[in-house]
């Protein structure tokens, strides 16, 4: 069972349901990745999510990441890559998956440079950082960055969400 938890500060809209985004776009990328078996696990298995400023993200880079600036999504997994099969196959039990933080001001200009609603905008992210907790990884090689991709793709997809890359490849 995957237990998604949100919070939201005051730079998102408070009429957008974020924590059923942050919900339905952790359990997609589950689904859609090569850990879907999770999504069946009698083991709680929770996500955090955090919708919030830039100014907070960019603290956060800067103390985790040794970057000094903002960036759209952060991720950072609490399970090592090679247990997550382990805890699909737990019987009983609870495990923090990680946390998922988004920054409201680059995630608002991405979305309107991209000229689609910051709600698929964030979902697509949200997938993105759920997909970093299940030990994906774009930055060391174009297969995972190609595979990562066509999951994100997928994923997004079951949601009713277009592919977010189309317009950068056939530019």
């Amino acid at each position: 069972m995957i237990l998604v938890e949100s919070d939201t500060s005051e730079e998102w809209d408070s009429h957008v349901d974020w924590g059923g985004l942050a919900e339905a776009g952790v359990r997609a990328a589950v689904a859609q990745s090569r850990h879907f078996m999770l999504s069946e696990s009698a083991m709680r298995l929770e996500v955090s999510v955090r919708f919030t400023s830039d100014a907070e993200v960019r603290t956060l880079n800067a103390a985790w990441r040794g970057k000094d600036k903002a960036t759209n999504v952060l991720s950072f997994p609490m399970v090592a890559a090679e247990q997550l099969g382990a805890l699909a196959g737990a019987e009983v039990g609870e495990a923090l998956l990680g946390d998922i933080v988004l920054a409201h001001g680059i995630c608002a200009a991405e979305a309107a440079d991209k000229t689609v609603p910051i709600e698929s905008h964030a979902t697509h992210l949200i997938v993105h950082g759920a997909l970093h907790l299940l030990g994906y990884d774009h930055e060391h090689g174009d297969e995972e960055a190609v595979t990562m991709e066509r999951i994100e793709r997928d994923a997004l997809l079951t949601l009713g969400i277009a592919d977010p890359y189309m317009s950068e490849t056939s530019a």
